[in-house]
């Protein structure tokens, strides 16, 4: 037997839910990496999309995370660069100041990856590379200068 598709009041309703739990932190996300104007119309583009698709969209196993990565995809493109995961988590915590399950709700993660990309952000740079000549057995070893 073929299921049968929800009601369109379930899928309309469940549509602005996504709406209202999502649209605040994209923008404040598109207006951290874009002017105004260009992060609104980036926003309400991307709405357009998810409407257009919604029905297709809620058979994803992570909904939020297709919208998410559509959105920084469209983000980065008017920016004209694609930042990293750690960064654009960094910026959602530490600057937006959304809490680490708020993260995960939008962008469709667990909290879990959520903490480790934070991690990373604070991450030093890598440090420097260590050469096999550099290395004397009854020493530790120490990174080669610059």
């Amino acid at each position: 037997m073929k299921p049968t598709a929800p009601p369109a009041s379930v899928l309309t309703t469940a549509f602005y839910a996504f709406y209202d739990l999502h649209r605040e932190a994209y923008y404040a996300y598109a207006a951290a990496r874009l002017p105004p104007e260009e992060a609104q119309l980036s926003v309400t583009q991307l709405f357009d999309l998810i409407a257009s698709n919604w029905t297709w969209l809620m058979t994803r196993q992570r909904p939020s995370a297709w919208a998410w990565e559509t959105h920084i995809g469209a983000v980065a493109r008017r920016a004209g660069r694609a930042p990293t995961p750690a960064e654009d988590t960094a910026l959602l915590h530490d600057r937006l100041r959304l809490s680490i399950d708020r993260i995960a709700t939008i962008t469709g993660t667990d909290p879990a990856r959520v903490t480790a990309l934070l991690a990373a952000a604070r991450r030093p740079d890598r440090p420097a590379t260590l050469h096999v000549d550099d290395v004397n057995p009854c020493q530790p070893a120490r990174p080669r200068s610059a």
